[in-house]
C-alpha cells in the first residue's frame, strides 16, 4: 500500500509576491496552473479568498473520471501565504499551502502539501487499483512541478505587462 505524508517544492519567480499571491489565490485560475484541475468554482457568494471560504473544485487524473470536492480556505495573507484544506471521502485530509517570500527581484514560493487525515485502505485500493495511480507521491510532485512553472510563467507575464 502507498502511503503519503507531506512534500513540497520552491521556485524562484520574477515578480513580486503581491502579484503571485493574486495567482495562486485565484483558485478560478487553477485549471490554468494546475494539471490536475478542471475547474473551480467560489460557493456560498465568496467571490475571492477569504477565511473560511469554500470553493468547488472538479479535479482530474488519466484513467478516472472527473471529481469534485470543496475546499475551505484555511489562511488568505496577502502576498505571504495562501492555504486551503480539502477533504474527500476514504481519500482524506490534504492541506495545500502557498508560502511567499520576497527574494532579490521577486519571490520564492513554496507549494507544499500536508497529509492530515490519512487515505484509507479502501480509498489506496480504488487510486492504485481501480485508476492505476501506482505512485501518487511522484504524481503529486510532478503536479506541484507543473504548477509552479505556470504560475512562475503567468506572474512573469503579468509583471512584463505593467
Amino acid at each position: 500500500m502507498q502511503t503519503l505524508d507531506r512534500d513540497e517544492l520552491s521556485v524562484h519567480v520574477p515578480a513580486p509576491p503581491d502579484v503571485v499571491y493574486r495567482l495562486v489565490s485565484d483558485v478560478t485560475r487553477m485549471p490554468e496552473f494546475s494539471p490536475e484541475i478542471l475547474r473551480c468554482v467560489w460557493l456560498d457568494g465568496a467571490d475571492g479568498p477569504a477565511v473560511g471560504a469554500r470553493f468547488r473544485a472538479t479535479n482530474k487524473l488519466p484513467r478516472r473520471p472527473p471529481w469534485r470536492n470543496t475546499p475551505v480556505v484555511l489562511v488568505a495573507d496577502p502576498g505571504r501565504e495562501f492555504t486551503i484544506s480539502r477533504t474527500e471521502p476514504f481519500a482524506g485530509t490534504l492541506v495545500w499551502r502557498y508560502r511567499l517570500e520576497p527574494e532579490g527581484d521577486g519571490t520564492r514560493v513554496t507549494e507544499s502539501y500536508e497529509v492530515t487525515r490519512p487515505i484509507t485502505r479502501l480509498g489506496w485500493f480504488i487510486i492504485g487499483t481501480l485508476f492505476g495511480g501506482r505512485d501518487r507521491r511522484t504524481d503529486l510532485r510532478h503536479g506541484m512541478h507543473q504548477t509552479l512553472q505556470r504560475v512562475a510563467a503567468a506572474a512573469e507575464r503579468e509583471t512584463a505587462a505593467g
